[in-house]
């Protein structure tokens, strides 16, 4: 066998394969790895809880309003571990595959179609190459789509300081109060203007802010609830099976970092302590999610909007994290779409003329934007968009892939084990996806069109 593949970005350049566990185990792919600034535990976990806290963990408290907190409470814990687990495969399964490919590095694409592609059944290995076409267009309409979802916060934020009103529904409250889609349309043009920025160096240290900000929103949020609610009460359990699948959508949405983990375990000086990276990072995604969501419904029970900081108060200290989320969500925005445009621009960007290159990335950013934009003015219910983000991309990305790549890795080596029990196991978590890949998806895009009746 020849020397390793290059890091990530191999698209099917899968030659390599190791035909024995004896010629797995002799390739370290962590010596092959060539990374300038490699990140430890402490940072990875880091770099994971940024990952998965976005604009998502500012509706969680809507979830648990729809579920009740009697499903709310054993399910946010539940979403949480069986994330952690289907994710903590994903990585297990890129790790075998940089091993048995003599590939050091790869993106989650990569991952899953060197897992179909090492398929000993050459009938299922063939479609190696639809299968990452799928993920990568998953990942775009997840990404893209929370992007729609970071304009609607601001926009929710901008209405709410601009009319100092303290509700925001979307037809507005009267003459005189615009419709959110006025504001979203209006968002429009200073959203191209920071999403032309091509280089995140000049857009990461904003994101530490970011982070501050959610904090000072969870310890908000937990003095409101002891604040407006101090006996807890009049807190609903339990809801309809209906809006049970909302809160499922919404859940996973607030939570999943799918999308972070392989970047995540690439860049570490260590690999094999990646599982402690997954087990901590995910327990304070946990606590954190529990913390706004849970404190979140006690404070303001049925009146539960999102963002959660459209429910503070209209005092000085909150009306400046108002604007202060409004911000940071508008550049965490640009750091969000760099990913799924530069997934995108990657397939477009041959069919021009690379002496223009640059001119034509600019012009596709723009138009990017503004087709987000559209989606956000068509659809402006961010908790229905949330769910059907969370069932339908999510679901398979957290979910279903982990499982299926998992299987397609180990089949051969090292086995099914003792009675198959790795495929029926297998066959159960994806089964559970996919329960709540149709039922939630539907619920939620039914919610998604309530907007026009």
């Amino acid at each position: 066998m020849s020397g390793p593949q290059p890091s990530g970005g191999c698209r099917g350049n899968w030659k390599n394969f190791a035909n024995t566990q004896e010629e797995e185990d002799a390739f370290d792919y962590v010596k092959w790895r060539n990374q300038p600034k490699p990140t430890g535990v402490i940072g990875s976990v880091a770099h994971m809880v940024k990952g998965a806290l976005g604009g998502g963990i500012l509706g969680g408290h809507v979830a648990y309003m729809k579920a009740g907190i009697f499903i709310g409470i054993p399910f946010n814990i539940f979403f949480g571990l069986y994330m952690t687990y289907c994710l903590y495969i994903l990585v297990i399964s890129a790790q075998i595959l940089y091993r048995r490919t003599r590939v050091t590095s790869m993106s989650y694409p990569d991952v899953g179609e060197a897992a179909m592609a090492c398929f000993p059944n050459p009938n299922v290995a063939k479609y190696s190459k639809i299968f990452r076409y799928t993920i990568d267009a998953i990942i775009c309409i997840d990404l893209f789509g929370a992007c729609a979802c970071y304009q609607i916060i601001i926009a929710k934020s901008i209405k709410q300081l601009v009319e100092n009103t303290q509700r925001t529904p979307i037809e507005g409250l009267g003459p005189g109060y615009p419709n959110l889609r006025v504001y979203l349309a209006c968002m429009i043009l200073p959203i191209i203007l920071i999403c032309l920025i091509t280089h995140l160096k000049w857009l990461a240290p904003f994101s530490i802010v970011a982070n501050v900000i959610i904090l000072f929103c969870i310890m908000l949020t937990v003095y409101y609830a002891f604040h407006f609610n101090p006996n807890f009460e009049k807190l609903v359990k339990v809801t309809k099976l209906y809006n049970f699948f909302e809160y499922v959508g919404m859940s996973v949405f607030s939570m999943s970092c799918s999308g972070v983990v392989i970047p995540i375990e690439n860049n570490m000086k260590d690999p094999r302590k990646y599982p402690q990276v997954l087990m901590t990072g995910m327990s304070l995604i946990i606590c954190c999610t529990f913390s706004v969501s849970f404190f979140g419904y006690v404070g303001f029970l049925q009146e539960c909007e999102s963002p959660i900081t459209v429910n503070f108060p209209m005092t000085l200290f909150p009306k400046i994290l108002k604007g202060g989320i409004a911000v940071m969500i508008y550049v965490t925005h640009a750091l969000n779409y760099w990913v799924p445009f530069n997934l995108c621009f990657y397939y477009i960007k041959s069919r021009h003329d690379q002496n223009k290159i640059l001119m034509w990335e600019l012009i596709y950013r723009a138009i990017f934007v503004v087709m987000i934009g559209i989606v956000a003015i068509i659809f402006p219910n961010i908790n229905a968009l949330m769910g059907f983000l969370g069932t339908f991309c999510l679901s398979n990305m957290a979910f279903i892939w982990p499982n299926m790549i998992y299987l397609m890795t180990i089949w051969q080596r090292p086995g099914l084990g003792k009675y198959n029990w790795r495929l029926w196991k297998g066959i159960a978590l994806i089964s559970i996806g996919l329960f709540i890949l149709v039922c939630g998806t539907v619920v939620n895009f039914n919610e998604l069109l309530s907007v026009f009746r």
